[in-house]
């Protein structure tokens, strides 16, 4: 069996159900496990997201959108060459990964049709039930089966621990930063199971643009820095554009000091395994008294803290 995955969280699943060894082609954002950096690469971006600021990404994507010309280039070699039974890709979002009509015209050049398997996955559950389409895919029922009940299991805990938590502050988590997105899809119900309030976000729906006067106008008490695809380091070479923002310090988040960024390419981005460690996370951020559990060492940063240790250090 030979597995092409076109997803980063479908190469993590890929991972977690033990076929590493059937994997035959990655994207060029698979870095995760670290040994999925060494597969063959089949999928890569026309921008490089390292070079160029977030409004010069968000005017990129938008304008290849609206024209119709897509982010990512197919490999046709590298896929034939790799030459899959199985393709895992997606159908959620065109401006993060390729599409599924993309997919299918490139498999034309392997003279057969491969299974194609596209996820959409737009909840918490959903994500676990793309664990377990895969597993049926690749013959992996039980072991994706297990992943998933321990998995269902950590999330029964965190809604356990804060179902009845009163103290629900108000929660703004930021997809992008320049224009800002509320993030959307399973973000919402994070934010919700780890004992906030994303009154901003639409729970299984896309996210959206939003104006600083409606940011200003939910008043968050808790800003998390979330830019899909971005880790904490990528994130912190912007976030001046937030911070000369007119109406930044005058955000109760600010002024309190709960402005936090995490790994959202580890943790938040990717509809994996890993996005429990993600809601895990997010309940650490907004109730530590009561989540005491073990989070990932560096998947959280309080920008306050940062900010006073640049000072001191000059």
């Amino acid at each position: 069996m030979r597995i092409c995955s076109f997803l980063p969280s479908a190469t993590e699943i890929v991972y977690a159900l033990e076929l590493g060894e059937n994997l035959v082609g990655v994207t060029h954002e698979c870095d995760y496990p670290p040994e999925a950096t060494n597969k063959p690469r089949i999928i890569a971006s026309v921008i490089n997201p390292e070079s160029i600021t977030s409004y010069e990404i968000d005017k990129a994507v938008s304008e290849n959108y609206k024209t119709g010309k897509s982010t990512y280039i197919v490999e046709e070699e590298m896929l034939r060459i790799a030459n899959p039974d199985i393709i895992i890709t997606q159908g959620l979002c065109d401006v993060c990964a390729v599409s599924g009509n993309q997919v299918t015209e490139a498999v034309k050049v392997l003279g057969k049709t491969p299974e194609i398997i596209s996820l959409e996955p737009n909840t918490l559950d959903e994500i676990l039930n793309t664990i377990l389409i895969v597993g049926e895919a690749t013959q992996r029922r039980e072991r994706a089966k297990d992943l998933v009940d321990k998995l269902k299991s950590r999330i029964e805990s965190i809604k356990s621990l804060l179902r009845e938590e009163k103290d629900r502050p108000r929660v703004f988590p930021i997809e992008w930063l320049d224009p800002p997105y509320v993030a959307g899809h399973w973000a919402p119900e994070m934010v919700e199971i780890a004992g906030g309030d994303c009154g901003l976000g639409k729970v299984g729906k896309p996210s959206f643009k939003v104006s600083w006067d409606e940011v200003f106008d939910f008043a968050p008490q808790v800003l998390i820095l979330m830019p899909c695809g971005f880790n904490i380091e990528r994130t912190l070479r912007e976030v001046e554009v937030l911070i000369s923002n007119e109406y930044w310090h005058r955000l109760p988040a600010v002024r309190k000091g709960h402005v936090y960024l995490v790994d959202a390419n580890s943790y938040f981005s990717r509809p994996g395994p890993r996005i429990v460690d993600g809601l895990e996370i997010m309940a650490r951020i907004l109730h530590p008294e009561l989540c005491t559990f073990e989070i990932p060492p560096d998947s959280v940063l309080n920008l306050r803290n940062y900010m006073h240790l640049e000072a001191f250090l000059g």
